[in-house]
């Protein structure tokens, strides 16, 4: 099944070339299925580039996905033009009277600053409370993974002596976990962090189950009981080219940033680069959305607790 979004929508056009299944508006109304409601909280400042990569993982399982994209009331973005935030973007507002069946949280590139400090904390943290009784599953991703540990756990993050930046190898530490069904023994990840969560600061909260780490990039997947709440400290999302305009940007802006490891072939930038976790990616999605969404989300949103 595909995912529904606006015909309007950059990602529409986008998707839709690279024959992901995207359905319009007025075919998914003909048909008998309830798609899973996916609220997408997106804090990070390419907001377009974000969709569409978000979108294409949820487009790629066979489960029909409605997504509703929520911006933040008290920071307005300056990468991203009004008009696509009018027309495309929700806010808290607008949509906390609804239950949803997942909801993810992306990363924001706010990382070094204190949480207490970043100007939409308070609106973030009202969301994450919120979550908690109108979301059958959250997955926070990168900074958002950070945020979700630190608001609901206490579990602090700590600044690293050198930004985490390229591709890394990660293991699966629980060989059963389902979120990780159909993993290969070593699978790749890309990270683009300046600070970090640490295993004896999760491991102090026994309900938080850590799944998966790397030995370079440190823990990246946790969940709780039922999978109600999910953190992913890397970026499984990101396209092919991604990570190259981070680097170009902070490389032409004369900051310092070393090349992306295991990005390039021999880590030589003037070579495209080398996609190795695609496929893990949409594996990634897929069993989030089919596991800890479809398979045990109520048919009445309204059963949500």
């Amino acid at each position: 099944m595909p995912i529904k979004i606006p015909n309007e929508l950059p990602a529409y056009k986008t998707l839709t070339d690279e024959n992901i299944f995207v359905m319009n508006e007025f075919r998914a109304a003909t048909q008998q299925i309830r798609p899973l409601q996916i609220a997408v909280v997106n804090l990070m400042p390419t907001k377009i580039d974000t969709e569409t990569q978000l979108m294409r993982l949820l487009g790629n399982t066979p489960l029909q996905v409605e997504t509703v994209l929520i911006r933040t009331k008290t920071h307005q973005p300056k990468n991203t033009p009004l008009e696509h935030l009018k027309t495309f973007y929700k806010t808290f507002d607008e949509v906390n009277h609804h239950n949803f069946d997942g909801m993810i949280i992306t990363g924001a590139p706010v990382e070094q600053i204190p949480f207490e400090e970043v100007e939409y904390w308070d609106e973030l943290c009202e969301i994450m409370e919120w979550s908690k009784h109108h979301v059958h599953s959250t997955l926070h991703i990168c900074w958002g993974a950070q945020a979700g540990l630190y608001y609901h756990f206490g579990v602090p993050k700590y600044p690293l002596p050198a930004k985490v930046f390229g591709v890394f190898p990660h293991t699966v530490e629980r060989k059963n976990a389902i979120l990780f069904r159909g993993f290969d023994d070593v699978f790749m990840v890309p990270h683009s962090r300046h600070t970090e969560v640490r295993r004896a600061d999760v491991e102090m909260h026994p309900e938080i189950k850590i799944l998966a780490s790397s030995r370079e990039a440190g823990l990246y997947a946790m969940m709780t009981e039922n999978g109600r709440q999910v953190f992913i400290t890397g970026h499984s999302e990101y396209d092919a080219g991604t990570l190259e305009k981070e680097y170009l940007r902070d490389k032409n802006a004369g900051l310092p940033i070393e090349v992306p490891k295991n990005y390039y072939p021999e880590d030589d930038d003037t070579q495209p680069p080398c996609i190795s976790w695609r496929a893990h990616a949409n594996l990634l999605f897929s069993n989030w959305l089919n596991y800890f969404v479809y398979q045990t989300t109520p048919y009445d949103l309204n059963e949500i607790k």
